[in-house]
């Protein structure tokens, strides 16, 4: 096989909205909007509720820009609402029995996590909005898609699974196995394309490596599909995954609470994803003033669904900072405004560090320039009443010592150089370490408490 697959070519799957005139768009999403308000005024008790007291109505809603009109809503929020009105809270616009599928989020080790209730209307809708993101990057019928996880309550896997047979492809489910027999099976059944949190898509050709499996020769892997966190939208690491696999990687992004996919890679790969925004207003906030940020500017993603109608989400507080740009910065010719860098980081990850702002994914950009390195994690303590951070590093066990030492070096002088010349204490782990992960990585262990 070639090194890197050939780009596929260009399709849409809905070329009427995806090539949509920027004020038809507009127009749409105004329509979309009131309809969703009226639809939960009028449902749910817990909209009424909160509407009533922000003394809001549904009638106010005439232009796009009354959504600021609306409250916003957060997790603890609906966590809240479940608690005191188990199990689903009064959220609901009908009975619970009117839903086709559960699921829930990762949720806090400890802590309930958020469940979510979709009706058939709500998945099918969610489904089309995985298809298209996915046919965008150049999925197609004739594809077999492999998808190496365990189906648990993580809507992730349960949408993807059905937006691809949604375009026609065949799914083959690796649940159950290790990660040496889902390689096996991967080849076994002429994969050309694979499904994986950026993670374990390392892990697995890290795995491969240890078998003595060429992926780029062995395998048919043209395409490769991540979401779950940050990494396909950090180049260092969609280089990475790239050059094992042999394949082109894509990044997508959505969350349980609204089951679409709200952000995808079309085939060009221009560095940013498109924004489906005739199934999502997403407005791009100042964390700390809740004031519009303009186009270029870093903010947070405020989300409302205008698909989900058995849980409406309205203004959602989403955590994600993201930079949004024009469409015209992709040559595929949609009007789709992009997200440039997908994920920039989570407004709840950034720590600060003697007054310094430090992203998880920016220190994942400088380590996984270094594919000598297995993995790494983030470790917060404090001194003296003082905050360090460290990086560990665990090399390959076949990485030379004296490689490994000059590589956690590089590491701290460019993790400095990006970060306002803070210093990062860098420093090697011995192999099987750090943990491995098939969902989604957990790299930042903090124990500045455990100095109080």
């Amino acid at each position: 096989m070639v090194e890197h697959a050939p780009r596929r070519p260009r399709g849409y799957w809905d070329p009427r909205v995806e090539q949509m005139p920027r004020d038809e768009l507009r127009a749409l999403q105004t329509r979309r909007l009131q309809r969703q308000v009226e639809w939960a005024y009028t449902r749910s008790p817990f909209w009424r509720r909160r509407l009533d007291a922000a003394r809001v109505t549904p009638d106010q809603i005439r232009t796009l820009d009354d959504v600021a009109r609306l409250p916003f809503l957060t997790k603890a929020e609906l966590l809240a609402d479940q608690a005191e009105h188990p199990p689903y809270g009064e959220i609901l616009t009908a009975p619970a029995s009117e839903a086709l599928v559960y699921h829930h989020t990762s949720g806090t080790s400890g802590r309930q996590p958020l469940r979510m209730l979709h009706s058939a209307r709500d998945w099918a809708w969610g489904s089309h909005a995985w298809a298209r993101g996915l046919y965008a990057f150049g999925l197609r019928a004739s594809d077999v898609v492999y998808l190496p996880f365990n189906y648990g309550p993580f809507i992730g896997f349960w949408g993807i699974h059905y937006a691809i047979q949604e375009v026609g492809a065949m799914t083959v489910a690796g649940g159950g196995l290790s990660s040496e027999a889902r390689l096996r099976q991967l080849i076994d059944v002429g994969a050309t394309v694979f499904v994986a949190t950026p993670s374990y898509a390392i892990r697995l050709a890290q795995v491969a490596a240890e078998l003595g499996i060429d992926l780029r020769r062995d395998t048919r892997i043209q395409l490769s599909l991540h979401a779950g966190e940050p990494g396909a939208n950090i180049p260092a690491t969609k280089a990475l995954i790239e050059s094992s696999w042999g394949s082109r990687a894509g990044d997508f992004m959505g969350m349980t609470e609204t089951a679409g996919i709200t952000g995808w890679e079309c085939n060009e790969q221009c560095g940013g994803l498109h924004v489906s925004e005739d199934y999502f207003l997403e407005e791009i906030l100042d964390p700390k003033t809740g004031e519009p940020v303009p186009y270029g500017e870093v903010g947070e993603r405020i989300c409302t669904g205008f698909g989900t109608r058995l849980m409406p989400i309205l203004r959602y507080r989403t955590g994600d900072l993201v930079r949004r740009v024009p469409a015209d910065y992709c040559s595929c010719g949609r009007t789709l405004d992009i997200y440039l860098g997908g994920i920039i980081g989570r407004a709840d990850d950034m720590q600060i560090v003697r007054g310094v702002n430090v992203h998880p994914s920016a220190v994942e950009g400088v380590v996984r320039r270094y594919p000598e390195i297995r993995e790494f994690r983030i470790v917060l303590t404090r001194v003296e009443h003082i905050d360090a951070i460290a990086v560990e590093l665990e090399p390959h066990a076949t990485t030379a010592d004296d490689q490994a030492a000059t590589i956690a070096t590089r590491v701290a002088e460019e993790l400095a150089d990006a970060h306002e010349g803070l210093r990062f204490d860098v420093a090697r782990v011995p192999p099987d370490t750090l943990p491995t992960f098939e969902l989604k990585a957990r790299r930042v262990l903090d124990r500045r408490a455990d100095a109080r």
